[in-house]
């Protein structure tokens, strides 16, 4: 007979493998089902890692050509070896879903290898066998959003995955959207030669982070060499032997013009994955945009059934999968979890970096909220001087009357670190004021979050 389970996961990202060990940890018998050969699921395997893995390589190999002379490091005969980039990235990526597997054996949850789809309330079922389940934790995340007139190939037309498994350099990619995994890829293959062009819908960048934020970032982006073409979109595309052909025209309509690219990377967002899922026959709610609709607490309307990550609301972001994956256990078993929606960071992993919590000028604006701004550069930071990056800010927006954080926004090196101390400042209702009065260890990057901080009240010691 097959087994039953307090808890089945049916998904193994890192929403769902988060869920599963949680719920483990907390004496609930739990399985967590997954299609792929490995766990980890898009992040691990497609998505966060390897992008990163390239991330850094490319890094090195522009540091090696371009940035190590200014420090009196002279590096002649820099070749590029990408067999052996990529080949790297591969044992990144083998050595974290690794990690999970002995995750899941070390607390002793069942992986459900195979498709998993909701039977019924209570009842799962992967490859042939049904599997009772008091709770049901749905995680399958989400897939690159399609674009009328391109037909993915992931050869010359390619989704983030295809983009991550080019074995030659392109002379010149088309990146089709301007957001983080656009941006991050096209710094990748900019950093090993090609020549790169972004096409954004929008006027500007990033444009779910603060619009000055993304204003700055483009400047930097072009001063690398990327180039951009901002409120237009992509109508068509036309392959033959030697690449592909995009027509586009402007957002606002206009005149069409074409544009030749070798590689194409379609990267307009992407959206929740719930198909074969079987949560509508069981009488799950979706909504418009075929997410799982949850209260609160996680709960979808059929009682049993939950939902987390990037299949429900909110921003696609791993670490927002996981607070919900243990807010959800916890849950489940009774305790109080929760997820604090306001510090949850958002990070685009370029070089610099840009890194965002809270929320925007743009936001307090439209919900009327007095605030007030401290800026800081990091050309005036001691540290982003003697590492020779000195290019970007950081932005703090405090309540105007009790001088709460409310949002910051950082472009610079390491910014994805260097905001942590500020999502603890959210996450614990601190002010401006308490970060200005927190030592900071001289010299860091992190100074510049303490001298924003004083900018707030007008008082920065720095500039």
């Amino acid at each position: 007979m097959p087994e039953s389970f307090d808890v089945i996961v049916i998904g193994a990202g890192p929403g769902g493998y988060v869920a599963a060990i949680r719920a483990a940890q907390l004496g609930l018998r739990t399985a967590c089902v997954e299609s792929r050969e490995t766990l980890g699921g898009t992040c691990l395997n497609v998505g966060c890692i390897p992008s990163k893995a390239l991330l850094q390589s490319s890094e090195h190999f522009e540091e090696a050509n371009h940035k190590l002379a200014q420090h009196g490091v002279t590096v002649k005969g820099v070749s590029l070896d990408l067999a052996r980039m990529q080949a790297r990235k591969g044992e990144v990526v083998t050595a974290n879903v690794k990690g999970v597997e002995f995750l899941f054996k070390k607390n002793k949850v069942t992986w459900l290898k195979g498709k998993g789809r909701i039977a019924a309330p209570g009842k799962v079922e992967v490859a042939g066998e049904t599997y009772d389940a008091k709770n049901i934790i749905i995680a399958t995340g989400s897939e690159s959003v399609p674009l009328k007139g391109l037909e993915v190939d992931e050869k010359r037309i390619v989704t983030s995955t295809g983009a991550l498994e080019l074995d030659k350099v392109p002379k010149h990619l088309v990146v089709i959207g301007g957001g983080v995994i656009g941006l991050e890829l096209g710094s990748v293959w900019k950093r090993l030669g090609a020549e790169v062009t972004v096409i954004e819908f929008l006027d500007r960048l990033i444009p779910t982070m603060d619009a000055e934020l993304g204003k700055q970032f483009e400047r930097v982006l072009a001063k690398q060499g990327i180039k951009f073409k901002l409120k237009t979109k992509v109508t068509g595309s036309k392959l033959d032997a030697k690449g592909v052909t995009l027509t586009m025209e402007p957002a606002a309509g206009g005149a069409s013009e074409e544009l030749r690219a070798d590689v194409v990377l379609l990267s307009i967002g992407r959206r929740a994955y719930s198909e074969g899922l079987g949560a509508q026959d069981a009488g799950v709610a979706l909504d418009d945009r075929g997410r799982v609709v949850v209260d609160g607490k996680f709960a979808t309307n059929v009682p049993g059934i939950y939902a987390i990550g990037d299949v429900i609301a909110g921003p696609m972001l791993a670490h927002k999968a996981e607070e919900e994956g243990v807010a959800v256990a916890e849950i489940i078993a009774g305790q109080h979890g929760h997820v604090n929606y306001a510090a949850i960071p958002s990070v685009v992993y370029t070089w610099p970096e840009v890194a965002s919590v809270g929320e925007t000028e743009e936001q307090l604006k439209a919900r009327g909220v007095e605030y007030k701004v401290g800026k800081f550069p990091f050309t005036a930071n001691g540290r982003a001087r003697a590492m020779a990056e000195t290019d970007g800010f950081v932005k703090i927006l405090a309540d105007k009357t009790t001088d709460r954080v409310l949002g910051a926004h950082i472009l610079g090196a390491d910014a994805g670190t260097v905001i942590a101390e500020i999502v603890t400042a959210i996450e614990f209702g601190a002010s401006a004021e308490d970060i200005a009065r927190t030592s900071h260890a001289h010299p860091s990057l992190n100074e510049a979050v303490k001298e924003a901080a004083l900018a707030v009240d007008g008082r920065a010691l720095h500039i």
